[in-house]
């Protein structure tokens, strides 16, 4: 166990050497907080007293964003709006030394946004209480698309992997992966949040459905049906021709298919209730990448994406993972182990007869 800790160290360790290409769908995420002054007389709503906005990146972006705090280089590839959002992402991501450069700005596109609304009183926890989304209307002008796929190539041809987020407003399209014309050797992990399927042909190499998407995707149930989960995470692995297929299942962790082996389930790490699972998929998928990046096998790499998702589930709004917050947890869990380790030595070793005192 502890040498399995050691070697998961050692990959995360070398993520500050890896270079990814991040080819995605870019949204913002705005989070408007306020204290609850009263009910409306105009309708049985709340009345909140504005107290700040704050903007992270979502979707894709997110993704990105998880990377570059798990210490990767990366090159976001994607297309924002000439709007506030669409500016707002490109200050953030040159504020953390980011390069920009294949980031399409498109007059008359939407940049991709969800807003949400917290509420609270002077003390209490803030809850969302209201989103509101807003989009592009339209498909990406053919011009725009064909700029966007050489920026791709461009960039492609520079990485260690490619991640590919597709968010379904219409920047990211299979046509798109499949002409970039990655090569088996270069990893091309996938997270499409509705036309999964869509991407055959791609030479994808793993994808991270959660549970719901991969019900989706066949129009069927799982809950607790194992047999069910294993039957689709199957099909899903063979439809696509994947290497590796991790679906996440929220608080019961994650399973790992691939072809010829047995599926692997992964306990979630830390507490099963979480704060807040916005973005969490983003850190899979982020972590998963990278970690296939510096040479992690596919276990390897889920256990760490495991591992990173359970950290930033306990962080409220849109957050991401350090590499020094993965590292201290692994180091956790190795003290942790050696912990248990002393205690059931110490258990197991023969008491010493007590001496019968002499009347």
């Amino acid at each position: 166990m502890t040498e399995d800790l050691g070697r998961l160290i050692e990959i995360v360790d070398a993520f500050p050497q890896r270079r990814i290409l991040v080819l995605a769908d870019l949204v913002a995420d705005e989070f408007v907080s306020g204290e609850i002054s009263r009910v409306s007389r105009e309708a049985p709503v709340l009345i909140l007293r504005q107290q700040g906005t704050e903007r992270m990146p979502g979707g894709g972006a997110n993704a990105a964003n998880n990377l570059v705090d798990l210490g990767a280089r990366i090159v976001p590839v994607g297309v924002v709006g000439d709007d506030a959002a669409g500016r707002a992402l490109l200050e953030y991501f040159r504020a953390k030394h980011v390069s920009t450069a294949g980031i399409l700005t498109l007059r008359g596109w939407t940049t991709p946004a969800k807003t949400r609304y917290l509420a609270g009183w002077a003390h209490t926890a803030r809850q969302q209480v209201l989103r509101v989304d807003r989009g592009p209307t339209g498909p990406l002008p053919a011009k725009a698309r064909r700029e966007l796929e050489s920026r791709a190539r461009e960039q492609a041809r520079k990485a260690d992997a490619v991640l590919v987020s597709d968010y379904g407003f219409g920047a990211i399209t299979p046509q798109l992966v499949r002409r970039l014309g990655i090569s088996g050797a270069c990893p091309l992990t996938l997270d499409s949040r509705y036309s999964l399927l869509d991407f055959r042909g791609a030479r994808i190499t793993a994808a991270t459905p959660n549970e719901p998407e991969l019900e989706a995707l066949y129009h069927a149930g799982i809950g607790n049906d194992i047999s069910a989960l294993e039957r689709l995470g199957r099909r899903a692995l063979r439809h696509l021709g994947l290497h590796a297929l991790v679906v996440t299942r929220g608080k019961d962790g994650m399973v790992l298919f691939e072809p010829g082996r047995k599926s692997r389930a992964i306990p979630v790490f830390g507490a099963e209730e979480a704060v807040d699972v916005t973005g969490a998929g983003d850190t899979v998928i982020a972590a998963l990448t990278l970690a296939v990046a510096a040479g992690a096998t596919f276990a390897e790499a889920a256990r760490l994406a495991n591992y990173a998702a359970g950290i930033v589930v306990m962080k409220r709004g849109t957050a991401t993972v350090t590499r020094a917050e993965l590292l201290a947890a692994l180091h956790g869990e190795i003290t942790g182990a050696a912990s248990t380790s002393i205690s059931q030595s110490a258990a197991q070793q023969p008491k010493m007869p007590r001496r019968r005192r002499t009347p």
